[in-house]
């Protein structure tokens, strides 16, 4: 089986310049990115679905090759519905692997057909997780080396004191 194209699955609140990287690799990879926004009611989002699918579509600058789209429930059952066999995943260092390896597996376990490609993050973003940018942000540290333009704006926007 060929594959041209592959699900990124992700929270993305918000969109980090480690995303957008994994993004731009993906495409060197595959002809088409799924970035499909998993909505989990456990966690309050800092941004909605809507924002989320927003920045993303203004970071990767209309790029007819990714697509924006959001997702309740299983991934697999995602992937079904869209008749897609390939998820990507980062891995920013060893603590990912475990927690990644074990999501791979219950996904080829719920479905056979499912594959998990993983996808070392660059050294310049490792250390980068949503949850520390939303923290830094929301107690006003610089982290504009850390996510595109236009979600900078947009933190500054939601924290503006």
């Amino acid at each position: 089986m060929t594959v041209h194209s592959v699900i990124y699955p992700g929270s993305f609140d918000p969109l980090t310049n480690g995303h957008l990287s994994l993004i731009n690799r993906a495409l060197r990879m595959f002809d088409h990115v799924t970035v499909a926004i998993t909505h989990n009611p456990k966690k309050t989002p800092l941004f909605s679905v809507e924002e989320r699918v927003e920045l993303i579509r203004e970071a990767v600058k209309n790029d007819p090759r990714v697509e924006i789209d959001a997702f309740e429930g299983l991934l697999v059952d995602y992937a079904r519905r869209r008749k897609e066999h390939l998820i990507l995943r980062g891995l920013r260092a060893v603590s990912d692997f475990e927690y990644e390896f074990q999501m791979a597996n219950m996904n080829r376990t719920l479905d056979a057909d499912i594959e998990t490609v993983f996808v070392m993050t660059g050294e310049d973003y490792y250390y980068i997780s949503s949850q520390i940018v939303r923290e830094v942000a929301a107690l006003g540290g610089d982290v504009s080396s850390l996510v595109p333009p236009n979600v900078l704006r947009k933190l500054k926007e939601r924290f503006a004191r």
